[in-house]
């Protein structure tokens, strides 16, 4: 008997290194998944199990494409993104293509955009914004908590159902996973209509997904306005937290035809989650007086290609003048790395802000195995000293930046589902560059040693975290 379980092991362990072979994405992480799953598949088989889907399959066949019902209703969004899309000339569009192929929207003009520093601003914007709703409301967290905050989201989001406002509410499983289920109970009776990502699949379809998660942050108003960032509902993200107070983050809202663009991203989710269909508001908005460019850009592990660090590697690739990246979560892939280096050795101005004071130990540790090697091309690396960085933000020269939901790490370019919205105009440009710029005077410069400086088993677990770049 044990025998015979013995060789079950092995020979599903070579059927699964085959299949890492034929659809691995990467080299390296294919060769571990097959020495692991040949040599010992009793550990490697549970954890391929949950982390070794190549593609969101499932999702892959849900979207408009694929689906009759589903393309009817987001074909009209589509129809009307493309004809609100920026007719510009041939030298200012060349270096654009390739974001809007990647994001499979256009640049779109006619938006007003307002960038959102840290938690109560932002969040005093969305819940006034959602107070205003006359049609509909739609929500996505990636973390939804019961606290204080999430009570008052809550509150909101009921009177809006009382008034007759359809209201939606999604949120992830694993980023939500302590959500208490009397919070999602008081808004399903209070008219609200909630879902779990994965709340609808089988236990085995939600559990061998759970290395895929849905972080993207999207409130959306009447089709009209939408709001895009770093920030959860949770009271940490509004400075309550005793531990990881002040926490610095950055949201945008935005109005006019992107705020369409975040309506498609959300309306795809909720059929993946519920089946259902949303019949919601396609027509372009028109009331803003501004003319900003604005690209939304949905991406995650159903797209055909590795969308959301292609799109970064991109716009480094455009600077001449500078790259500023703020962002919590910095392990970087061979590509994005390089295209960093790249910048630097072009001569533009290339700084990266990292946390000083981080939430997750792990990832904090394997963003510092990169510091030397940045380090010594030209690049400038800060650590923010004035509380948690959570902003998800970038500025490309003087014109392109963005702000959304990806972390500059293998699981945002290609695991978990994301939306960055990426603004082309030097008013808005300017403001993330005065913002950063104060953020860089309350960080400090590290040099080379940073790590070696430290001690030998600082530096020991410096390099293991590095080894788990492709997950973290």
């Amino acid at each position: 008997m044990l025998l015979a379980i013995v060789i079950a092991f092995h020979v599903a362990g070579i059927a699964c290194a085959l299949r890492a072979l034929m659809l691995g994405r990467s080299p390296p992480g294919t060769v571990a998944w097959i020495l692991s799953l040949v040599l010992v598949p009793y550990l490697a088989l549970p954890v391929y199990a949950l982390f070794g889907h190549g593609k969101f399959r499932g999702y892959v066949v849900a979207r408009r494409a694929r689906n009759e019902e589903l393309g009817r209703l987001t074909r009209h969004g589509a129809e009307a993104i493309e004809r609100a899309g920026a007719k510009l000339d041939g030298a200012e569009r060349e270096p654009l293509v390739a974001l809007e192929r990647l994001a499979g929207f256009p640049f779109t003009r006619g938006n007003s955009a307002k960038l959102l520093i840290d938690g109560p601003e932002a969040f005093a914007d969305m819940l006034q914004g959602v107070r205003q709703a006359t049609k509909y409301v739609l929500v996505q967290f990636y973390v939804v908590r019961d606290d204080r905050l999430g009570q008052a989201f809550r509150r909101v989001l009921i009177d809006r159902a009382a008034a007759g406002v359809k209201v939606h509410v999604l949120y992830d499983d694993i980023g939500s996973e302590n959500l208490s289920s009397a919070y999602v109970e008081s808004l399903v009776a209070g008219g609200v209509s909630v879902s779990s990502f994965n709340g609808r699949k089988s236990w085995f379809v939600r559990h061998s997904r759970i290395n895929y998660r849905n972080h993207r942050k999207i409130v959306v108003v009447d089709g009209e306005s939408a709001w895009v960032g770093g920030l959860n509902i949770g009271d940490e993200y509004v400075h309550r937290d005793p531990v990881l107070s002040p926490w610095r983050d950055t949201h945008a809202h935005v109005r006019g035809p992107s705020a369409l663009c975040c309506q498609l991203s959300f309306v795809e989710d909720w059929y993946w989650a519920t089946g259902d269909t949303l019949e919601l508001n396609w027509e372009v908005p028109t009331k803003e007086v501004e003319d900003r460019l604005v690209l939304a850009m949905p991406t995650g592990p159903a797209d055909e290609l590795a969308t959301c660090g292609l799109a970064f590697v991109q716009m480094i690739s455009l600077a001449r003048k500078r790259v500023w990246i703020a962002n919590p979560y910095f392990v970087p892939d061979s590509a994005a790395l390089s295209a960093l280096i790249l910048a630097a050795q072009r001569g533009a101005d290339v700084r990266v802000l990292l946390p000083g004071r981080p939430d997750h130990y792990t990832a904090w540790l394997a963003s510092l195995s990169f510091v030397p090697e940045l380090v010594h091309a030209g690049v400038k690396i800060l650590l923010y000293e004035r509380g948690v960085l959570h902003q998800k933000v970038a500025l490309i020269d003087d014109g392109l930046c963005t702000v959304g939901t990806a972390n500059f790490d293998n699981r945002s370019f290609r695991i978990n589902f994301e939306i960055t919205l990426a603004f082309l105009d030097e008013g808005f440009a300017r403001e993330v560059a005065t913002m950063l710029e104060r953020d860089f005077a309350g960080a400090r410069v590290v040099t080379e040693d940073v790590v070696r400086a430290r001690s030998f088993p600082f530096r020991v677990a410096v390099q293991a975290c590095r080894l788990l770049a492709p997950v973290l």
